[in-house]
């Protein structure tokens, strides 16, 4: 087996151009908006400081309440879990249904005031290369505390996009190993990812794989 290779990386920015002024906006433009933007109005938040621990778990559900004071509709947007869908796509169409209920029920379209406009930003990823390897399963379970949160971002949530089974590195590297480490790439697999921090993401990981060795 190859060595397990530390990757470190970067969010960058790029405003896309498409503001909304209310909710009917928000519902057109998330029909046609790049995919990678929706992913990060959900994810891109958790490589970005946050000075206060955030109500609501992505950017429109923080929108509906802050700027359109929909505390109802920001509860059900904060409730949907990116990780729960096996595409942009159809976490595209979860959000379109649940502001189109919303619409339905209320004669007047909820509006935000002039300087409360929703942005829609879109990200990239940059990786770097950390220049460590991992040899061993156990030795990657010793390393793990130092990871630094952007790799754990990397390894644990954005690799749930690039590998062929859709799960994280450290699960894809383990089935190179066939069988023996089955139990552990089960119990990483159940740890929802969405509603921690990194840093406690990080102490999760690392105590599935401290229980798994014993």
């Amino acid at each position: 087996m190859e060595p397990f290779e530390i990757r470190d990386c970067a969010l960058v920015c790029f405003a896309t151009g498409i503001r909304v002024q209310n909710l009917s906006e928000l519902k057109e433009k998330l029909s046609v908006v790049d995919s990678s933007s929706i992913y990060h109005h959900f994810w891109g938040r958790l490589l970005q400081p946050q000075f206060t621990e955030p109500e609501y778990n992505n950017d429109f559900a923080s929108w509906a309440w802050r700027a359109l004071n929909e505390k109802a509709l920001a509860e059900k947007l904060s409730m949907v879990n990116p990780a729960k869908f096996d595409s942009m796509e159809a976490l595209r169409q979860e959000l379109i249904e649940i502001i189109e209920i919303r619409l339905d029920e209320t004669e007047i379209v909820p509006w935000a005031k002039v300087d409360q406009q929703f942005h829609f930003i879109k990200s990239q990823i940059v990786v770097l290369d950390t220049g460590r390897k991992v040899e061993s399963p156990e030795k990657l379970k010793d390393v793990i505390p130092e990871f630094s949160r952007e790799s754990i971002f990397y390894h644990f949530i954005d690799a749930r996009r690039r590998t062929p089974h859709k799960e994280d590195d450290f699960s894809a590297w383990l089935r190179g190993f066939g069988d023996d480490f089955l139990d552990l790439r089960v119990r990483l697999a159940s740890i929802d990812p969405y509603f921690s921090t990194l840093n406690h993401l990080r102490e999760i990981i690392y105590k599935v794989f401290v229980e798994f060795f014993g």
